[in-house]
Order: structure tokens, then C-alpha cells, then sequence
């Protein structure tokens, strides 16, 4: 029998920042914390009953009951009138405390957007609006934010208490901003969601080398964006074609025992084809209008690494690149396209550029230095190896480079 312990936590990814969404529109943003006591409380409950009474058959259901009925007895039991919410409820639109909570699928998805919105405003830092995605609408736990973003839980709740003040103090409207304010806006939020899809496929400080949850909650906001006939624009297509190509890899990139599968030693049947036609579907949507974003660009070269390998496909990704580095650069973009000049022209070339990053402090060059250097310079290959090893905060990244280091030893 399946127990409450086992399907709550993925219904608190869920429905936790659902429920959250729909208490701040109709609260106001100001109230955040209330709603999230009120959220908590709905699934305390949960946890307790379905224990002794079983798990009911429609568990969203019961959520989002028990959820009205909470809201409606904090109301009455406590006599709240924040100054928010008295002239919310009763002056501007005649509610009483008993009017039930708007839960239909409708007004989810659209206060869901609102708050996404919100969180991602511009006057908030560009952390604090990761950790309130992560939190608030992916429904991840303190522990787990600290563990994604390789800091401890005291200084995830310090941004979380300082981001929640910041969202009082700002008088922060949970709503969609004014068509002028918007392309900006939704740059903010993609970027955001960015973030924290790359937080899952990489999930560089887990122990799992892939955080599949996280990258998949990206992916339902951004599918919401895709939906709302405000947001639904090319930059969107774009980022939601990216994250279909490189999901469509999760199924091959780790083996039975959650160890790390390199690109090149995937097995390609355990691609998944759907995900791939969904990205090209994507992909070709986002091609409207006359704006480039490095979305674009990166989901491209998602697009070719769903391809066959041959010298057409390694000469696109790296043209490709090129153009990224020049709209957006990174390092990580300069160390990706060096990668890619080594399969189209040779390791030698790949290496000459490779060597000019001078990356030292990141584990991933000199993975690639120990890739790009033959078999004739084994000490280097072994030194760039073991340096990889040493910076590596993946235990599934570090599993992978000692076998390999292992390997050059005579």
C-alpha cells in the first residue's frame, strides 16, 4: 500500500506553489508568509490524516478543499484584517469570509504567471528571485535549496527572509506588468527559469548527477508562458525548445546506479523521440519576429546534438557558438565551443584555443585539457585529470574522472 510519506513530497512540488499563488492574488503579495503557513498547514494535515485514514483517491481534490476550508477558519477563528486584506475582500469586491478560494485550472495557471512575475522583479536580486522560484513555486525544501546552490541553510533563509521583506516593503503588485514593462520583465523570469532548469540538469553539488523534479517544474512554467497569449513569444518558444532537446537526453544520461553517462558513450535508444519533435516544434514557433536571444542560439545547438555525429553537425554546433559568444559570452559557452572546434577540426586546434581560456579554477577545463592532450603527454593528461578530480563537487562527476585516471596508470 502506498504511504502518505511517498506521494506527498511530489504533490508538494505541485501543488505547494499552486495553492501559494492563488492565496497571494487574493491576499496581495504583502501577505506571502500567510499563505505559506497556510499551504504548510493543508499538507501537516494531510500527512496526518491520510496516515490514519488512508490516502483519498483525489488527493489534488482534498488539497485543495482542505486548503479553502483553512483559509476560511483563519479568517473567522483569528478575526484577520491586515491591511491588505479587509479592503481586498470586503471593500473592493464584497467577499466575506466564507467566499470559497477561486481554485479552478484557470485562475491556478494565471496566478501562477502573476507570480512568477512578482518574484522575478526587477528591484529583487537575481539570487533572491532563484531561491523564490525554488522555493515558492517548485516547492523545494531549505535543505535542498541550499544543497542546488552549493550554500547552507542559513544563508538560503537569510535571502528568503530579506526577499520576502523586499516584497512588503516594494508594495509588489502580484499581477502581469504593462505591455511596455514586459519584454523586460519576461527576460527576468526567463532567466530565472533558466537558472533553475540548469540547477536540475546539471545538479552539479548533488549527489544524484541529474535532478530530474527541478528541470521538469521549469519546464511546466515556461509551458505556461507558452500558453498565455502575453507571454507566448519567441524568446519562450526558444527556451522551451532548449529544454525539450536536452530533456529528451535524461532517460541516457545516467546508468542503474545513477552514475554519470558522458554525451559521446549515451546510448541514443533511450533518447526520447517525442521530446526531440517537441523541440523542433518549438524551435521553429520561436523563429517569429526579428529579435535573436541566446535561447535561440542554444537551443540550436541542442537541436544538433540530437543528430547523428558526422563533420556537418560538429561544424553547425560550432559556427553556432560562435554567434553565442558574440551576443552572450561565458565561459562555459568559450570552454563548450572548444569542444566542439576539437570534433569538427581536430584536437590540436581544439586544444591551441583550449589553452588559451586558462580556466584553471574550473573542474571542466581541465577535463577537457585531459580529453585534448594524446596519449603521447600522459603526464599532463594525468595532471589535468587529477586536478578535474580535486575541484569536482559532483560525487558522480568525481566517480567518473578517478576511472578514468585509473585508466592511464600502467
Amino acid at each position: 500500500m502506498t504511504e502518505p510519506n511517498t506521494i506527498l513530497p511530489n504533490l508538494f512540488r505541485t501543488e505547494y506553489g499552486n495553492l501559494v499563488a492563488v492565496l497571494c492574488k487574493r491576499f496581495g503579495l504583502s501577505n506571502i508568509q500567510l499563505a505559506e503557513d497556510i499551504v504548510s498547514d493543508t499538507f501537516l494535515l494531510a500527512m496526518e490524516t491520510w496516515g490514519k485514514k488512508g490516502i483519498p483517491d483525489n488527493q489534488i481534490g482534498w488539497l485543495h478543499r482542505v486548503a479553502n476550508n483553512r483559509t476560511k477558519d483563519f479568517l473567522r477563528r483569528k478575526k484577520i484584517r491586515i491591511e491588505k486584506v479587509e479592503p481586498y475582500l470586503f471593500r473592493q469586491e464584497g467577499k466575506s469570509d466564507d467566499q470559497d478560494l477561486d481554485l479552478s485550472s484557470e485562475n491556478i495557471s494565471d496566478s501562477t504567471l502573476r507570480m512568477l512575475f512578482a518574484i522575478c522583479h526587477p528591484m529583487l536580486k537575481k539570487e533572491s528571485q532563484v531561491v523564490l522560484a525554488l522555493r515558492i513555486l517548485a516547492g523545494l525544501g531549505i535543505e535542498e535549496i541550499a544543497s542546488a546552490l552549493l550554500t547552507n541553510k542559513e544563508t538560503i533563509n537569510k535571502r528568503l527572509y530579506r526577499a520576502k521583506a523586499s516584497l512588503r516593503k516594494s508594495r509588489i503588485s502580484i499581477d502581469f506588468p504593462p505591455e511596455k514593462e514586459l519584454p523586460n520583465r519576461l527576460d527576468s523570469v526567463l532567466t530565472t527559469l533558466y537558472l533553475v532548469f540548469n540547477e536540475g540538469y546539471y545538479a552539479m553539488s548533488h549527489e544524484e548527477p541529474l535532478r530530474a523534479d527541478l528541470s521538469l517544474e521549469a519546464m511546466r512554467l515556461v509551458l505556461l508562458l507558452t500558453e498565455n497569449p502575453n507571454t507566448n513569444l519567441p524568446p519562450v518558444n526558444a527556451l522551451m525548445a532548449l529544454m525539450c532537446f536536452h530533456a529528451s537526453r535524461f532517460g541516457a544520461r545516467t546508468t542503474d546506479r545513477s552514475q554519470l553517462v558522458l554525451y559521446r558513450d549515451q546510448d541514443r535508444t533511450k533518447w526520447d523521440r517525442q521530446l526531440m519533435e517537441k523541440g523542433s516544434y518549438y524551435l521553429n514557433k520561436s523563429s517569429r519576429g526579428d529579435r535573436l536571444t541566446k535561447y535561440h542560439l542554444e537551443a540550436a545547438i541542442a537541436y544538433w546534438h540530437t543528430q547523428p555525429d558526422n563533420r556537418e553537425k560538429w561544424e553547425n554546433i560550432l559556427q553556432l557558438y560562435n554567434y553565442l559568444l558574440q551576443i552572450a559570452y561565458s565561459p562555459m559557452a568559450a570552454l563548450n565551443r572548444t569542444y566542439a572546434l576539437a570534433r569538427a577540426g581536430g584536437k590540436k586546434a581544439g586544444l591551441t584555443e583550449a589553452l588559451k581560456l586558462q580556466l584553471d579554477h574550473h573542474h571542466l577545463y581541465h577535463a577537457l585539457l585531459a580529453e585534448l592532450f594524446d596519449t603521447d603527454h600522459l603526464e599532463k593528461k594525468r595532471f589535468h585529470l587529477s586536478r578535474a578530480l580535486e575541484l569536482s563537487k559532483s560525487a558522480s562527476e568525481r566517480i567518473l574522472l578517478a576511472k578514468k585516471l585509473e585508466e592511464l596508470e600502467p
